[in-house]
C-alpha cells in the first residue's frame, strides 16, 4: 500500500522521470491507443432522458458513492482519482467520495463488533489474509455477496479469486519478487541459495506483522518449505544476516541506500523505475523457484451500504477492460481480468512469474495468524 505513495512522491527525483502515467500510452491523455481517460470515460457516456423534456429519467443512477480504500489509492494521478472521474462521467447524477480509514478494514471490523454505522458502501484494497480476518473476528457479515450479480466477474483470472463466498472480487494483483542490484549481486535464483555464504547480508526484506509484501514472502517461504519447516528456513535465514524492516517504504529506501543489494518488492518495479538517466542495472527482477507469490487486491460492497446499486455498478466498471488497463498503470499492478492489454510500455517491463503461486482463502483460514506469530515470535521477537 505504501509503495505506491512513495513511488508518487520519489517519481521527480527518479531519472528526470515523470509520473508513470503520463508517459504511457494508457495514461496522461490516452493518446494515440484510444484508450480512454477522465475527460473520455469508457462507453458512449450517454444520459438516459426524457425525449419531451429533455431531463434525465428517473432510471438514471443518482446519489453518493462512499468508497472506503487505502491513502495511494486516491491523489493526483492515482487510479482511484480516475476512476472518480470517469465514473461520473460516465453517471452524472452519480458523485464519488473517498475515505481512507487509517486502520484500513480494521476499522470497519472495529465499528461493526460495536453495532455502529459502517458509513461506507464499498471497500477498495482487501486482501485474502483481511478477509480471513474479517470472518475470525466477526459474527455477523461485513460485507455482501455480490460476485454472481457483477458483470466481468466470471472474467477474473481463475488464480485471483480470492473468495469462495463471492463477497471480494479483485481487480489488480502484483507479485511478490526479488529487486537486485546485479552490479553488485547474481540471482540467487532459489530460495536455498540465499542460505549460502554468498549472500549473506545481502537481502532486506520486511515485517509480517505489518507489512504486505513482507506478509507475502513469508507465506511464499511456507509454500516452499512447508508448515513443518518454514520457521528453520528462516532461522538459517536470520543466520544468514537477512534484515526485517518495519514495512516496503523503509526497506526499498534502505536498498536504494545501498545498505543491501536484494530487497523483497514486486515484478512491477521496473515499469516506474525506468527512463532516462536510471541505472537499470539495479532494478533486476529475481524469481526464487521460479515463483512469484500473488497478492490480489479486492473491492467488496459493505453488507449495510447505503447505495448497493451504485457499489454494483462501479465494481462493474472497474472491471471493464478500459478501466483495468488504467489502473494497471496507475496502481503499477497487473490487471485482474484476462485479455487486457496496459499498453507496451507496461507489458515492457512488467514481469509474470514462470509459476504464480498464493494461498486461498480455505488455505489461510484457522492459519495465517497462528504462521505470522510463530514467525514474529521467532523472528523479530514480537
Amino acid at each position: 500500500m505504501d509503495r505506491r505513495s512513495f513511488l508518487r512522491r520519489a517519481g521527480a527525483g527518479v531519472g528526470g522521470l515523470t509520473l508513470l502515467a503520463g508517459c504511457t500510452g494508457t495514461g496522461g491523455d490516452g493518446s494515440g491507443d484510444g484508450t480512454p481517460t477522465a475527460t473520455e470515460p469508457p462507453g458512449d457516456g450517454a444520459t438516459p432522458t426524457d425525449t419531451a423534456t429533455g431531463t434525465p429519467t428517473s432510471s438514471e443512477p443518482r446519489g453518493t458513492l462512499n468508497v472506503a480504500t487505502y491513502s495511494s489509492f486516491t491523489g493526483e494521478g492515482a487510479a482511484g482519482n480516475w476512476l472518480k472521474s470517469a465514473f461520473e462521467e460516465r453517471y452524472p447524477e452519480v458523485t464519488v467520495e473517498f475515505s481512507t480509514p487509517e486502520n484500513g478494514v480494521n476499522q470497519f471490523i472495529q465499528r461493526k463488533r460495536r453495532g455502529a454505522p459502517v458509513e461506507a458502501d464499498l471497500y477498495v484494497g482487501l486482501n485474502t489474509g483481511e478477509l480471513v480476518r474479517v470472518d475470525e473476528r466477526l459474527d455477523e457479515p461485513l460485507f455482501a455477496t455480490v460476485r454472481d450479480g457483477i458483470e466481468g466477474a466470471d472474467t477474473v483470472k481463475e488464480g485471483l479469486r480470492v473468495d469462495p463466498d463471492g463477497r471480494a472480487v479483485p481487480y489488480d494483483t502484483g507479485y511478490i519478487s526479488l529487486v537486485y542490484d546485479e552490479g553488485e549481486v547474481e540471482a540467487p535464483g532459489t530460495f536455498d541459495a540465499l542460505l549460502e555464504p554468498a549472500y549473506e547480508g545481502d537481502l532486506i526484506t520486511q515485517n509480517a506483522q505489518q507489512s504486505d509484501p513482507g506478509r507475502a514472502f513469508l507465506l511464499w517461504t511456507i509454500i516452499a518449505k512447508g508448515e513443518d519447516g518454514y520457521l528453520d528456513y528462516w532461522s538459517d535465514l536470520a543466520d544468514n544476516g537477512v534484515r526485517v524492516l518495519s514495512d516496503w517504504e523503509p526497506a526499498y529506501n534502505a536498498y536504494l541506500n545501498g545498505e543491501a543489494p536484494m530487497v523483497v518488492s514486486y515484478s512491477t518495479d521496473q515499469v516506474y523505475y525506468h527512463g532516462e538517466g536510471v541505472d537499470m542495472s539495479r532494478h533486476q527482477v529475481g524469481f526464487l523457484n521460479d515463483q512469484g507469490y500473488a497478492n490480489p487486491e479486492a473491492m467488496a460492497a459493505f453488507a449495510d451500504a447505503g447505495e448497493p446499486e451504485l457499489a454494483r455498478l462501479f465494481m462493474e466498471f472497474v472491471l471493464t477492460p478500459e478501466a483495468q488497463a488504467e489502473i494497471a498503470v496507475r496502481n503499477v499492478q497487473f490487471p485482474a481480468i484476462e485479455g487486457v492489454d496496459p499498453g507496451e510500455e507496461f507489458s515492457k517491463y512488467a514481469f509474470e512469474p514462470p509459476e504464480p503461486v498464493t494461498f486461498t482463502y480455505d488455505d489461510l483460514a484457522g492459519n495465517v495468524s497462528t504462521w505470522v506469530d510463530e514467525w514474529a515470535r521467532q523472528i523479530v521477537g514480537g
